[in-house]
């Protein structure tokens, strides 16, 4: 399983959230705590995004190689400094390749999107739902992975102006009607709101009065830190998050 983590606040560099705390992203892609039979290591690729003003387009920086082994991202996310961050290391699902495309985030314009956990079954399991998108959508696929159509699908209802909560909600719903057993742990920004889903695969939360931060695993010992349950949605925002289950939005049932 990949491991992501999202932030909202005042601004700070890459860094200091995926590289320099004592159990960031990069000490996760080796040293993971709960991977829930999801592999050891998060060594087939990683990425961060971020914006460079409130409300502008995000701008990401991916790579197929492990985390701890890319030579230019310590200088660049050292140099990276924003209000708004999402970031993820990744463990391919076996049989699915191991490119740049295939690495979270995932964007479009301000949006930036990971999915942590697999779909089942793929890619017969979701091949009517994949159906249901346009043509060109399928044919414009990142990568020919179950967490770039997830993002597709995703994709496909925000562009439809449909409240992010309620999109994850039904995406989650529908991925597990189709493909059950499936985890759907997904993680969507535009800058300003963090949404995320647990299914079946850990995630925690801290915030304070001005930041936000939502992520697989704690990313160091404050004691601000609280596990979100199994099945449920969280909404983010700086002084404000939500947590409520998943079948008290949208359809996921």
């Amino acid at each position: 399983m990949c491991r992501h983590l999202a932030y909202l606040g005042p601004p700070v560099t890459v860094a200091s959230l995926v590289l320099e705390p004592v159990h960031g992203l990069l000490h996760q892609s080796y040293a993971p705590a709960d991977m829930r039979g999801g592999g050891t290591v998060n060594a087939d690729g990683f990425g961060a995004g971020w914006y460079a003003e409130p409300g502008g387009e995000a701008t990401r920086f991916r790579s197929a190689v492990p985390i701890w082994s890319e030579q230019s991202f310590p200088d660049v996310a050292r140099a990276a400094c924003s209000p708004a961050v999402l970031a993820a290391v990744r463990s391919a699902t076996t049989g699915m390749p191991v490119t740049v495309t295939a690495a979270a985030p995932f964007a479009e314009g301000r949006w930036l999107f990971s999915h942590n956990g697999v779909v089942r079954g793929w890619p017969h399991s979701v091949a009517k739902l994949a159906a249901g998108l346009p043509v060109t959508d399928l044919l414009t696929l990142d990568a020919p992975t179950d967490a770039a159509l997830v993002w597709a699908l995703v994709r496909h209802d925000l562009r439809a102006g449909i409240d992010p909560a309620e999109v994850l909600a039904d995406v989650v719903g529908e991925v597990d009607r189709a493909a059950p057993g499936s985890r759907l742990n997904l993680l969507l920004t535009d800058g300003a709101t963090i949404w995320a889903t647990t299914w079946d695969h850990a995630l925690s939360v801290r915030g304070t009065a001005d930041t936000a931060l939502v992520a697989s695993e704690p990313i160091d010992h404050d004691q601000g830190w609280r596990a979100v349950p199994d099945r449920h949605l969280v909404v983010a925002t700086p002084g404000n998050v939500t947590i409520r289950p998943l079948h008290e939005t949208g359809n996921p049932a």
